[in-house]
């Protein structure tokens, strides 16, 4: 009997350890749920994503082939400059003449001699491989102050991305070095650094071109927090740096230097578009659809900003006059309203390009989860929110280009650029109307 009551009392026992073991399991799981799907936890997932991109971006290095593109025309153009060459239309490199600003000189310069005259490869890859890791600290610092894209998406902005992974370090372009300066700049933005932030957004121009597509979301928030006089100082840094930059070169051949370094007219090659395939080579080229495309761009920027980004119930040229004196009281510009304002204004100009090249995914591949997921839409799952990622993905890696894929990646910028119209704006409504709402 004795004995009957011991083996009820170990019986007794195991059942609330079973059952706490259960609970804990249960918590761990739901705990593990919510890191993945609650924004406010992005850091703690962006750190451990940070540790594990250090481990794949080094494997990608030692493990996958470099290939050299633009590597050795880079450092030809910056050699030219330093034997004494201001002259940029004297400037040439094995693919063509020096086409980048000022900016772009002066950092590969830098990397000229820190990679042994180019020769280095390895050491330039390393250099890459510590700004594909500090781009996205800078990117997950965007995001956790947003705090709209649940963390699980971040999962698959940094270890599916083969394409971006190989602009960084396997190919060695100038594209990232100028997304790295404007995320900065971004980051300064969110800050409050309005002058540092023009400063370094003026720098990632002076690298390459196309952060000029960030340039009319950046102009409108000017405009909307200090309105036309008190926005003219920050103009003068982004045309000032620009200036300073260039001097060297504009004193020996102004118009060389700009007709090289700022070209909006330069022809693409149809053969490595990305985002025109299904056209044919002769409209892809006629001046006729270029400019119709500027006008479609022109249009769309337009209507965002007088419909999405602009407070209603007042003008916008109201944004022409100091905050003070606006019908309307002033408001802080919210960390929402400046990364929607500035991410939708680079994606309208990313739809409608003239062409896409492969390096040109990172000019957006870092803001496609904000603009997919920042914006609340029923119609738009998870799933398919994934769905148009992994198809933008498939689109940028399909090598060469296909009429499907480009198409494919047109459906999917027309599918994002449909959530942006139809979501709640990001600015709020005029005082008037609020106050009759409460």
């Amino acid at each position: 009997m004795a004995a009957g009551q011991r083996k009820r009392g170990r019986a007794g026992s195991a059942a609330p350890q079973a059952g706490f073991y259960k609970q804990w399991l249960q918590r761990a799981w739901q705990d593990r749920c919510l890191l993945l799907r609650e924004p406010r936890y992005t850091l703690q997932v962006a750190s451990c994503l940070c540790l594990a991109e250090v481990g794949i971006t080094f494997w990608v290095i030692h493990r996958v082939a470099y290939t050299e593109i633009d590597w050795k025309a880079y450092m030809a153009q910056v050699e030219g400059v330093i034997n004494g060459t201001y002259d940029y239309t004297q400037l040439q490199g094995d693919t063509g003449p020096l086409v980048y600003p000022a900016g772009f000189v002066y950092i590969f310069m830098g990397l000229y001699y820190a990679t042994g005259r180019g020769t280095d490869i390895r050491m330039a890859q390393n250099i890459f491989a510590v700004l594909y890791l500090a781009t996205l600290l800078l990117v997950f610092l965007i995001y956790h102050q947003t705090c709209k894209v649940p963390p699980f998406v971040f999962f698959f902005m940094c270890l599916t991305s083969y394409r971006v992974h190989s602009i960084f370090v396997l190919r060695l372009f100038n594209d990232p070095v100028a997304m790295a300066l404007l995320f900065l700049s971004i980051n300064l933005f969110l800050a409050q650094r309005w002058g540092w932030g023009c400063c370094f957004f003026s720098l990632a121009v002076s690298v390459k071109m196309n952060v000029l597509l960030f340039a009319p979301g950046l102009l409108f928030l000017l405009l909307t927090k200090f309105g036309f006089h008190s926005a003219l100082p920050k103009l003068g840094i982004c045309a000032g740096l620009q200036v300073v930059l260039g001097l060297p070169f504009l004193l020996e051949n102004p118009i060389g230097y700009l007709s090289r370094s700022f070209d909006l007219g330069r022809q693409f090659l149809f053969r490595w578009t990305v985002n025109w395939r299904f056209l044919p080579e002769a409209l892809f080229l006629h001046r006729a659809f270029h400019l119709a495309l500027l006008a479609a761009h022109l249009t769309l920027l337009l209507l965002f900003a007088l419909c999405r980004w602009h407070r209603m119930g007042e003008s916008i040229l109201s944004l022409l006059k100091d905050p003070s004196k606006r019908k309307v009281p002033p408001r802080p510009l919210t960390p929402n309203q400046i990364v929607s304002t500035l991410f939708t204004s680079n994606f309208i100009g990313i739809c409608f390009s003239r062409s896409l090249h492969y390096q040109f995914y990172v000019w957006y591949f870092h803001t496609l989860p904000y603009l997919l997921w920042a914006t609340p839409a029923g119609w738009l799952t998870h799933l398919l929110r994934l769905l148009v990622l992994g198809l933008i993905e498939l689109s940028w890696n399909t090598y060469p280009a296909t009429s499907c894929s480009s198409a494919a990646l047109h459906a999917c910028h027309a599918i994002i650029l449909l959530q942006l119209w139809l979501g709640p704006q990001p600015f709020p409504k005029s005082g008037r109307q609020g106050r009759k709402a409460h």
